[in-house]
């Protein structure tokens, strides 16, 4: 009795000790330049082209879509000139046609415009944050009315140039997108096309992030969760096959997709960095009656997940600018906090740092079902970057939504958790490299 005390101390102490992650200097130092400043003035710019709709003018120099496009990417530019061309910038056009739920009426050339950094060991593994740069009034198909987007979605196009401006004068073992796409309120159809190419093209997608309405705005300044952003993050895999499905149903994994396991990476980055900013996990694809570009990166299986704004006012979204009986409608930058903005894009800054620097999640992890036991077994193959330093296991109660506990188990390929049933506990395996970057959890299937 004494020996199986003084055991599980031991174990308690170790997972206890792997828990705890202190701020990396290299990460903090790109935090403090995050400037609200410059993120106001971006979407103060966005906002100047009058409207960005999908529909609008591609050729006036100072109006519509167009404009919005060759700003944005004349951006990219000036940042890649700043760190000797490190930037691989990009337009990449389409020729839609008509769709059926009419919000683009004829053939239109839709533009995403994004900027890659590549990877030093790792160039292959890549990792997205995005934006969309379109914008709309009540009526999606109309490209004439005035249609600001000051918040949908000026603030995340804002959020991903400023990260592009920090994270370029840096080198990571991964490759980051900081893309823009058009065409989302007619149906996420940049992001579609994007999407798709990648999964034609067998890009490694490990992780999408869209940031679409993080303007915080500034009627529920003081809203009681006003110092939190959401992030969706869908269960079941739009993507599962009938096969996975079953093997979902055996065993309960239906809150631990890769999406998911991405969603509890985010949160733990921001109790790391933003201890008074935090991450409200959605167990939900999107809100309501509504979707964005994440979703057709989830139905070609890539991971991805939504950064929203916790608290929305419909009176400043999708609306004609206007004042009618006293209430003014619009989506304009009164009523984007720009500090509220910064405060996302650090978690956003700091979720991708952490991941392009760290290993790769780990590849075929199981968990072994040969036999009878209150072990729990659990298997994976050797990650294949040269800097491993070993692999922690995690778990939870099944009614636990984040990894409580963890052990490091050195460099090895396989571990028994004495004394755990693999019946009462989900449990999963993360990689850690020499430096203590540490990749997302792997969801174990059964194995034998």
């Amino acid at each position: 009795m004494k020996y199986f005390a003084l055991t599980f101390l031991l174990f308690f102490c170790m997972q206890t000790f792997a828990q705890k992650e202190k701020p990396k200097p290299f990460i903090e130092e790109m935090l403090k330049e995050v400037s609200s400043k410059r993120i106001e003035a971006d979407i103060r710019k966005l906002v100047s082209f009058g409207t960005r709709n999908t529909n609008s003018d591609q050729d006036n120099p100072t109006r519509g879509i167009g404009a919005a496009r060759d700003w944005i990417y004349n951006e990219f530019q000036k940042i890649s000139a700043e760190c000797s061309g490190c930037l691989e910038v990009e337009k990449q056009s389409f020729l839609q046609q008509p769709t059926a739920n009419r919000r683009i009426p004829k053939p239109t050339v839709i533009t995403n415009v994004f900027a890659r950094l590549k990877g030093t060991s790792d160039p292959d593994r890549i990792y997205i944050v995005s934006a969309h740069y379109d914008s709309m009034c009540a009526d999606p198909a109309d490209g004439n009315c005035d249609a600001p987007g000051a918040n949908d979605d000026a603030s995340g196009v804002a959020a991903v140039l400023e990260m592009a401006r920090i994270m370029s004068k840096r080198k990571f073992d991964a490759t980051i997108i900081f893309l823009t796409v058009a065409g989302e309120e007619q149906g996420l159809l940049g992001a579609a096309y994007f999407a798709e190419k990648a999964k034609q093209e067998n890009w490694n997608i490990q992780a999408m992030f869209t940031n679409d309405i993080i303007g915080g705005v500034t009627t529920f300044k003081n809203a009681p969760n006003r110092q939190t952003v959401r992030v969706f993050s869908e269960g079941v895999p739009s993507n599962e096959t009938e096969a996975e499905a079953a093997i979902r149903r055996s065993v309960g994994g239906e809150n631990d997709s890769a999406s998911r396991q991405l969603a509890r990476f985010i949160k733990e980055t921001a109790e790391i960095y933003s201890p008074d900013f935090s991450v409200i996990m959605i167990y939900r694809r999107d809100r309501y009656l509504r979707g964005g570009d994440h979703i057709p990166f989830l139905e070609r299986g890539f991971p991805a997940v939504r950064f929203t704004e916790t608290n929305e006012d419909y009176n400043h979204q999708h609306q004609n600018v206007r004042i009618e009986n006293g209430v003014f409608y619009g989506d304009t930058p009164e009523y984007v906090d720009f500090e509220y903005v910064a405060k996302v894009t650090k978690i956003n800054l700091a979720s991708i740092a952490r991941l392009a620097l760290a290993p790769s999640a780990p590849k075929n992890v199981r968990l072994i079902t040969t036999r009878l036991t209150n072990d729990t077994e659990l298997r994976w193959d050797a990650s294949p970057e040269q800097d491993i330093s070993g692999y922690e296991i995690v778990w939870r109660e099944t009614t636990e939504p984040v990894w409580t506990n963890s052990v490091f188990v050195g460099n090895v390929t396989s571990y028994v958790v004495k004394g755990m049933s693999k019946d009462n506990y989900f449990f999963g395996v993360r990689a850690v490299d020499k430096d203590g970057n540490k990749s997302p959890v792997s969801f174990p299937k059964p194995g034998r």
